[in-house]
């Protein structure tokens, strides 16, 4: 018998060794699929049973993209914050209090400016390059452009007045360090919108990579620059890992991510319409929500002390970390959503379960846990924190609920939704805690956060059967390309009322 290679093409053939690799596995892929049952078959490879869009042959949504995406944005959030927290943990062991404290305040003011700087694009590039086509890479590239511009304009006006803001802070008022505080504030604006942009093209393993990678790269760094004594060598190392993160990120996302997103969408696809309108919609509930988030913290500070702030502040990082979870997997319902707006309430059904599956068995471990978990940071902890612990981490049931309402009001672009929800939440759980710290100190502030959540979340649930009863509606003939409803034909246009055709999802007016 002739001797062949793998292509297959009788030698001597001019295949490179990539090639024949390539052609090897193939074979050995294809002979171990042959093996395999038909069922077994099918349920691997997609071309044997599913039609082209992707879908089961049953005509069931497929939620194995759904699912598997949102699992890996909440793991990233969930390594972010561990090991985020080690980076800090071994900065108090290489660093002074008083070093440690400047840098912690530094980079604190430098990414809460690149918050207010970057406008939220980058949960608008969650939202709208899913179905955003071939202007993926313009519309990533005039994000990327704005919040870099804010974010310096804002941390220019910060260094102007930081002398009254933050007089503790005026050592960045150095040549050096000036610029390099500008740089490091437009810099993390980037950092966050590369997640979005990564997120809305599906790539979420490389969200989770470059997570890793900038938390692993800062504490090694942090390790050298603790032996060579540089003094600045929190900032330091955390400023050059957030470049190499930025790197690596933005290579894969313009170099794969974007082009093979903009060739699978469709040729014809129109630019997204109104994003910025959308983004500061979605700014302005964020803001709501940071303000629930501060100013409670300074309200336990101002009635019991310092003692009573960290008790508080550590009950309330651990089980921020599954709210954090939560609405990081809800950027996928934004994702699927917005790709296939028809499956959206579908995709919120399955979202809601899965969420509220997995969050009431992280509850019930933090429940019978809280008293261990805090003992490790010392019995004080543990004596003083346990309640809190116990109370806001039970407010992480209702947020399953609250989640899935803000990411379908965002793919509905339901603008009054997306930002009255969070209104009324900061505005309930501040009152409260007004009213119940005085009398019942952190307990108070435990009970104001679970009485806030659940109230908001069971009238939530009367508006979220509704939308989850309308939006399957299959008996339209409407396409959605950039989140809004568009024309149909002409002789629709000439039956349809034109106020109607001019409104989008959520009902707001174009």
């Amino acid at each position: 018998m002739a001797a062949t290679c793998p292509c297959p093409v009788a030698l001597p053939c001019d295949c490179t060794f990539r090639a024949l690799l390539r052609a090897r596995i193939r074979s050995v892929r294809a002979a171990l699929l042959g093996a395999l049952p038909a069922r077994a078959r099918t349920a691997l490879h997609p071309a044997d049973g599913r039609p082209t869009d992707g879908r089961p042959a049953d005509g069931r949504p497929r939620s194995d993209a759904l699912m598997r995406n949102g699992h890996v944005l909440a793991a990233s959030s969930i390594v972010a914050a561990g090991l985020g927290g080690f980076f800090w943990l071994l900065a108090t062991r290489y660093y002074s209090v008083e070093t440690v404290g400047r840098s912690y305040a530094a980079l604190s003011a430098a990414m809460f400016l690149s918050t207010l700087g970057s406008l939220n694009l980058g949960d608008a590039l969650v939202r709208f390059v899913p179905a955003a086509g071939r202007h993926t890479r313009g519309l990533v590239l005039r994000c990327y452009v704005i919040s870099i511009g804010f974010s310096a304009a804002v941390a220019v006006g910060f260094l102007l007045l930081v002398p009254v803001v933050a007089p503790d802070l005026v050592f960045l008022r150095g040549p050096v360090l000036a610029v390099a505080f500008v740089a490091a504030t437009a810099g993390y604006s980037v950092f966050v919108l590369q997640d979005g942009a990564l997120t809305g093209t599906r790539r979420t393993g490389w969200v989770l990579g470059e997570n890793a990678v900038f938390a692993v790269t800062k504490t090694v760094l942090l390790a050298a620059c603790a032996v060579l004594a540089v003094s600045s060598g929190i900032m330091l190392a955390w400023a050059a890992a957030m470049l190499v993160s930025i790197g690596l990120a933005n290579i894969v996302l313009f170099r794969r991510a974007v082009p093979d997103h903009q060739a699978a969408g469709p040729a014809d696809a129109e630019p997204p319409q109104r994003v910025l309108r959308w983004a500061g919609a979605d700014y302005l509930g964020n803001l709501f929500s940071f303000a629930s988030y501060s100013v409670v913290p300074l309200m336990v500070l101002a009635q019991l002390g310092p003692e009573g702030s960290a008790y508080y502040s550590l009950a309330f990082v651990i089980a921020e970390t599954l709210f954090v979870a939560t609405f990081s997997m809800g950027h996928s319902l934004v994702v699927e959503g917005a790709r296939d707006p028809q499956r959206l309430a579908e995709y919120a059904r399955r979202m809601l379960r899965h969420t509220g599956l997995l969050l009431a068995g992280a509850v019930l471990v933090i429940e019978a846990g809280a008293p261990l978990i805090l003992g490790v940071f010392g019995p004080a902890y543990a004596e003083n924190g346990t309640t809190v612990l116990r109370l806001m981490a039970l407010c992480a049931l209702p947020v399953a609920v609250i989640n899935v309402v803000i990411q379908m009001a965002r793919v509905r672009r339901a603008l009054p939704w997306m930002i009255g929800v969070r209104v009324a939440s900061s505005a309930m759980v501040i009152t409260l805690v007004a009213v119940l710290l005085p009398r019942y100190g952190l307990t108070g502030v435990g009970v104001a956060w679970l009485i806030t959540e659940y109230v908001l979340a069971a009238g939530l649930l009367l508006v979220l059967r509704g939308w989850l009863r309308t939006t399957d509606r299959t008996d339209t003939d409407r396409t959605d390309t950039d989140g809004t409803d568009i024309e149909l034909t002409a002789m629709d246009r000439t039956a349809m009322d034109r106020t109607d055709l001019e409104r989008t999802d959520g009902g707001e007016p174009a």
